[in-house]
């Protein structure tokens, strides 16, 4: 007999959420009914309407507005359809939903200071964020420079940017992002990052999704790691088979 699993309840409402989305039922611009609402409707948790309306929201399918509830985005474009950790590190605007948590030049970890091609002991800029979504932490975002690449940007300063890492390490030292490798790995959180997450205990699970950066040449420009919540995340990807 074949093994057969069901989809999570929240699973099951996103997708017909989005079947409603693209039929023109919930339109362009539309306010979706409230939790509550939705709540009555599927006969389900209000903590699964959330995670299905966080995973809506995450993927460009609806926005929240402070004060007055959740509207219709539209069907995102294809790129746009699936979260993808390394862009969103690399290229994510800071001024929405973040908040800066440390700044500063610090002695690179042996394996960022391995990644970056720098010498042991050596600085780096270190650039620390945390993503709030629907009210909720939900990233943690940790990057590291190379000094002399972050000179003259704004990636040392404390206020939030309004563009991403990325740009302003192409503009300043006219180079280009040419490629990344990306690793994932679940662990254990580490104390600062249960708090500043919001974890019920250090024994919920992570997702640690490390990123390294490479410009042309194959010089590595950044590295990222992105803490994610195990509970509240799913990564996936769908590729050809050549």
């Amino acid at each position: 007999m074949p093994f057969e699993s069901a989809p999570p309840k929240y699973a099951r409402i996103v997708a017909l959420l989005q079947e409603r989305i693209q039929g023109g039922v919930y339109a362009p611009g539309a306010m979706l009914p409230s939790e509550e609402q939705l709540v009555n409707e599927f006969d389900v948790s209000r903590t699964t309407i959330i995670r299905a309306l966080q995973i809506l929201s995450r993927d460009g399918w609806i926005e929240s507005q402070q004060g007055k509830g959740r509207f219709v985005r539209g069907r995102p474009s294809t790129m746009d359809q699936r979260f993808r950790p390394s862009r969103n590190a690399l290229e994510q605007s800071e001024t929405s939903g973040s908040r800066l948590v440390d700044v500063g030049h610090v002695i690179a970890p042996d394996a960022v200071a391995a990644a970056l091609n720098l010498k042991k002991n050596e600085a780096v800029l270190m650039r620390r964020r945390l993503v709030v979504r629907d009210d909720e932490p939900d990233e943690l975002v940790t990057s590291y420079f190379p000094l002399d690449l972050a000179h003259g940007t704004a990636l040392g300063g404390e206020a939030l940017m309004t563009d991403g890492a990325r740009r302003q390490i192409e503009s300043r030292n006219k180079i280009r992002y040419d490629h990344v490798t990306e690793r994932i790995a679940a662990r254990l959180p580490s104390g600062e990052e249960a708090l500043l997450l919001a974890l019920p205990s250090k024994r919920t699970p992570v997702l640690a999704v490390t990123v390294t950066a490479f410009e042309a040449s194959g010089r590595p420009v950044q590295l990222a790691e992105l803490v994610l919540p195990g509970d509240r995340h799913e990564l996936e990807d769908t590729y050809p088979l050549v």
